[in-house]
């Protein structure tokens, strides 16, 4: 199996996506129908591929304005909290927001 230069994370498991996957899963571990060690590797073939199709094919843009309430930056990983957000959609429609949370990671490994 080739090795991916792009790190994946957990991020896109508390999605509905991925909660149904998480739950269907598990009834199939509560079944015996699978090994919890495919499941395991199941769940991080999940994570590299939404990262890797949201890559690919979310082409969109938008900006957006808001007051940044609380900033962190952890394991390389930068979490922001931003409330009354205004969103503005590369197509000029809008909408607001009374609170955001954006995780910002690395999107490849470093070099060794």
């Amino acid at each position: 199996m080739a090795q991916q230069n792009q790190m994946s994370y957990e991020l896109y498991r508390s999605t509905s996506v991925g909660i149904a996957l998480a739950d269907t899963l598990d009834d199939l571990i509560s079944s015996r129908r699978i090994e919890p060690q495919l499941a395991m590797k199941i769940m991080g073939t999940f994570d590299e591929s939404i990262a890797k199709v949201l890559n690919d094919k979310v082409k969109a843009r938008m900006s957006f304005k808001g007051h940044l309430d609380t900033y962190r930056f952890c394991d390389e990983v930068w979490t922001f909290v931003i409330k009354d957000i205004h969103f503005k959609m590369e197509n000029s429609s809008t909408f607001d927001a009374e609170k955001i949370k954006i995780v910002a990671c690395l999107a490849k490994e470093k070099a060794a």
